[in-house]
């Protein structure tokens, strides 16, 4: 046997060994509940920022007299 020969067999077994584990994943990992990755508190200063920047633009836009 020549020694690339030797080296591919050894990658094969180790490749091998992968295959094997794939889809094995640990119990930790696996995301439970309905976590938000962002508090209640910064999401609702998210949507007061947007809804207020917009109803803010619109009376803006409504006294200046439309599109002017």
């Amino acid at each position: 046997m020549t020694t690339s020969r030797r080296l591919a067999d050894r990658k094969v077994e180790k490749f091998e060994k992968n295959i094997t584990k794939r889809g094995a994943v640990p119990e930790t990992t696996a995301k439970k509940g309905k976590d938000y990755p962002v508090g209640p508190i910064l999401l609702g200063f998210f949507v007061f920022v947007v809804i207020g920047s917009s109803l803010f633009q619109i009376i803006r836009t409504a006294t200046s007299g439309g599109m002017a």
